[in-house]
């Protein structure tokens, strides 16, 4: 079965979409990327503008100015809504995490054990 198109975000997806809650452009949200993730994510020229070009045909966001070959973008409610699910989606991930056993947390998994 396929998976549908953007049912799940990639890091890079989350993160691009978490910094146009401020108007900016490409460039900019590159340096952000980095930036809140003390370089642990890194964003390409090309994956970002092709990520852009989809965001705003999905209508999650939105071209606010054009200055000569710069563009700047800003999430929509849209948008909005897809990063909030997505955050939920990881919420929940997290929670079965610990919920099935945190190193020093066996108890708390109801004596059910997987081996792997």
């Amino acid at each position: 079965m396929a998976r549908e198109k953007f049912q799940t975000l990639t890091e890079q997806m989350f993160y691009i979409l978490l910094c146009l809650r401020k108007e900016c452009c490409g460039v900019d949200v590159m340096a952000q990327v980095s930036q809140l993730t003390n370089g642990r994510v890194q964003v390409g020229p090309g994956t970002l503008y092709s990520l852009l070009e989809q965001f705003t045909k999905e209508h999650w966001i939105r071209e606010t100015k054009t200055e000569n070959r710069k563009k700047s973008y800003l999430i929509t409610e849209e948008g909005e809504a897809r990063l909030a699910e997505e955050y939920l989606r990881l919420r929940f991930l997290i929670a079965d995490y610990e919920r099935w056993g945190v190193a020093g947390n066996e108890e708390e998994t109801d004596g059910i054990f997987c081996d792997v």
